[in-house]
C-alpha cells in the first residue's frame, strides 16, 4: 500500500459516506512507486482506486531524510533549482551543493512539507531542527494578519499531471524588506490559494462529492482552515480528520482500508469506521 494512498483511505474510513474523493496528500516525504517522493500529492477516486491527478512541480533534493531535520536544504533545492546564489551558511553546504549539481545522492520530490521547511528556513533562518516539522510550526505561528496569496500557475506534464510551479514564491520570501511575519502569511495563503485552485481546475474535468485533507502538513491548522473555508465559499464540502490523526498516526487505519478494498471488487466494501 502506498503511502498516500494509506492516508487518503484514512481520511475516507472516517467518512463512508463519501464514495468520491479529492484527497489532497500533504506531508514530508513518502515514496510514490514511480521512483520519486511524493507529498504534494492530490489523489482523486476512493480506497482501492486511487489515481493521482495533480501535484507540486518536483525539485531535487539532497541528503535523504536528513533534510527533515535540516531545513535549509530544501531551501537549497529550490534556490539552486531557480538559478538563484545561496549559501546556507553551514557546514557541508559546499559539499552538498556539488552533490545536488552532480545528481550524486539526490531525489525528485514533490513533497509540501518540503516547501514548508524551505519557507521557515528563508523567512525565520533556521537552518536546523529538533524534531522535523518544527520550521513549519514556528513559521506557522509566526504567520500574522492577512497574508496576500501568489498564484502557483497550473501546467499538464508529461504523465498528465497538473503542477503547482511554486518559483515565484521565492522573491517574496526572499525580500526583506516585507516583515517575516507578512512573508510567513503569505506564504500561507499561496499554498492555501494553490490547493483551492488545483481543486478549482479539477471539478471541470472531473467528478468528485468532497475535497479532503489528509497528511501531515495539515496539523496547520490555519492552512487547513484557509482551504476549508475557501472552497466552502465554492460550494465544494471539505472533509477533514476527525478521529484519526491526519499525520503517520493515522497510516495504519488507511492501510487497513486499502488492504480491504483492493481486496474486494467493489471500492468500498468492506469499510471500517473508527
Amino acid at each position: 500500500v502506498l503511502h498516500h494512498h494509506a492516508h487518503a483511505s484514512a481520511l475516507a474510513g472516517e467518512h463512508p459516506d463519501i464514495s468520491g474523493w479529492l484527497v489532497f496528500t500533504w506531508d514530508g516525504v513518502g515514496y510514490g512507486g514511480d521512483g520519486t517522493l511524493w507529498g504534494g500529492e492530490a489523489l482523486l477516486g476512493a480506497p482501492g482506486r486511487w489515481k493521482r491527478v495533480a501535484s507540486f512541480r518536483p525539485f531535487k533534493l539532497v541528503g535523504g531524510d536528513k533534510a527533515g531535520r535540516e531545513p535549509w536544504r530544501s531551501a537549497a533545492a529550490l534556490m539552486w533549482g531557480e538559478d538563484r546564489p545561496w549559501d546556507p551558511g553551514v557546514p557541508g553546504a559546499q559539499l552538498a551543493e556539488s552533490a545536488w549539481r552532480h545528481d550524486t545522492g539526490v531525489h525528485e520530490t514533490s513533497a509540501a512539507g518540503r516547501l514548508f521547511d524551505a519557507a521557515a528556513a528563508l523567512v525565520t533562518g533556521r537552518k536546523s531542527a529538533s524534531f522535523e516539522g518544527q520550521g513549519p510550526m514556528e513559521l506557522e505561528a509566526l504567520a500574522g494578519g492577512t497574508g496576500k496569496p501568489l498564484p502557483l500557475p497550473l501546467s499538464e506534464d508529461d504523465k498528465g499531471i497538473w503542477r503547482a510551479d511554486w518559483a515565484q514564491l521565492l522573491t517574496m520570501l526572499n525580500d526583506e524588506s516585507i516583515e517575516p511575519r507578512q512573508r510567513a502569511a503569505d506564504f500561507h495563503a499561496s499554498m492555501a490559494q494553490s490547493a483551492i485552485d488545483q481543486a478549482m481546475h479539477l471539478a471541470t474535468g472531473h467528478r468528485f462529492e468532497a475535497v479532503g485533507l489528509s497528511g501531515g502538513v495539515f496539523q496547520n491548522r490555519a492552512l487547513s482552515e484557509a482551504i476549508r473555508s475557501g472552497l466552502a465559499a465554492r460550494g465544494i464540502d471539505v472533509r477533514l480528520h476527525e478521529r484519526v490523526p491526519a499525520n503517520d498516526g493515522g497510516l495504519c487505519f488507511g492501510q487497513i482500508i486499502e488492504s480491504l478494498a483492493l481486496s474486494h471488487s467493489a471500492a468500498g466494501e468492506g469499510m471500517l469506521r473508527p
